[in-house]
């Protein structure tokens, strides 16, 4: 059986730790946690686990990765952030992937789960790079939202990885590293463009956001799911900044990337409704409805997209054109995606009172 070294990296991960190496207790062979200053009981809590090793913070994610991996000495390394977990059901999974790997296997995908609804249901997931054959090399590049590209003999598996965020992070703190690069003339890439203009828009900066999400889609080089969303933010910053028509044209940019993404869909659909155009939007929910929800693409996936949401915007939809019968229709197919949905029953009162 292939052997694994879970390798992290921590800064005041008091809180959380223990939880997240608990959840892989029995699952890996060695546990190195690289401390990158904490303040507070991680590493006395880390050595519990496994080995603690410090690093000098720079600013710079992928170094900090790197430099834990070349710390790991087992067949693969797994790679997990002090707030997620893996859970019971997924520990099995895990345990199964495990007693499978080989060493013709370079790359294994796992889901990520990143939200959840009331009633516990993953609402945002992707796959992320999270078991990597050690001697092939692997490197981590980009100073924030640092990846690994898969290359050689990729595997897909379902023993998902949970992201249960406790405390508040420096929202800043991406920002600050970006301007700096920039302002050292570093250039910051396909990848780094798209994040960098992803944080101008969370801090509320839309036209710089929007130019900087131009200039993105102005290159060659840019990944197709990272091109996709960059349309839809584009288009949530010229709504932001007022422009409703630019903002459609930007969503529809998004089908000359790839097959139409529900996510893509159910925003166009929204704002045809915003506008008044019922018609549009009824086409739009429609187009969600057939779209294919695949998350092993790479890209964010919102599941909501490909089945509750375009059935409730359908509801309302048909509402408006003043065919309630087929509107009372498209709620209960919404609540067959989420019964205990509180706008199912909302609408359920609604439609009781009017058939009165």
């Amino acid at each position: 059986m292939a052997t694994i070294s879970l390798c992290m990296i921590v800064r005041d991960e008091e809180q959380t730790l223990a939880r997240c190496l608990d959840s892989v207790s029995g699952l890996v062979d060695e546990i190195i946690v690289v401390d990158t200053g904490s303040a507070d009981r991680t590493r006395e809590i880390a050595a519990q686990y496994g080995r603690v090793v410090d690093f000098a913070w720079c600013d710079d994610f992928a170094a900090a990765r790197n430099f834990s991996f070349a710390q790991a000495t087992q067949d693969f390394i797994l790679w997990l952030d002090a707030d997620d977990v893996i859970e019971p059901d997924d520990r099995t999974r895990f345990a199964q992937l495990k007693e499978g790997l080989d060493d013709t296997v370079d790359v294994v995908l796992l889901p990520y789960h990143t939200a959840w609804d009331a009633q516990g249901r993953p609402t945002f997931t992707y796959y992320r790079e999270r078991l990597l054959r050690r001697a092939a090399g692997f490197r981590w590049e980009g100073a924030v939202h640092e990846c690994i590209t898969p290359r050689g003999r990729i595997q897909y598996g379902e023993a998902a990885v949970a992201h249960h965020k406790e405390k508040t992070s420096d929202s800043d703190r991406n920002l600050r590293i970006y301007e700096a690069q920039l302002a050292r003339g570093e250039d910051l890439g396909a990848r780094g463009q798209f994040y960098y203009a992803r944080e101008l828009m969370t801090h509320g900066r839309y036209q710089e956001a929007a130019d900087m999400f131009r200039a993105f889609l102005a290159r060659s080089d840019g990944w197709v799911e990272n091109r996709i969303e960059a349309c839809g933010n584009l288009s949530s910053c010229l709504l932001a900044l007022g422009q409703p028509a630019q903002a459609r044209q930007a969503l529809v940019c998004a089908f000359a990337e790839d097959s139409p993404r529900g996510e893509t869909c159910c925003a166009l659909a929204a704002l045809e409704l915003e506008q008044g155009r019922v018609e549009q939007a009824k086409f739009w929910y429609e187009t969600a409805l057939r779209a294919v929800c695949d998350a092993r693409r790479g890209g964010f996936v919102n599941p909501e997209c490909y089945g509750y949401l375009p059935c409730l915007g359908l509801c309302v939809c048909f509402d408006r054109l003043g065919r309630r019968i087929e509107a009372a229709e498209w709620n209960e197919r919404a609540a067959v995606y989420q019964p205990e949905s509180a706008a199912v029953a909302y609408n359920r009162r609604y439609f009781d009172v009017a058939g009165q």
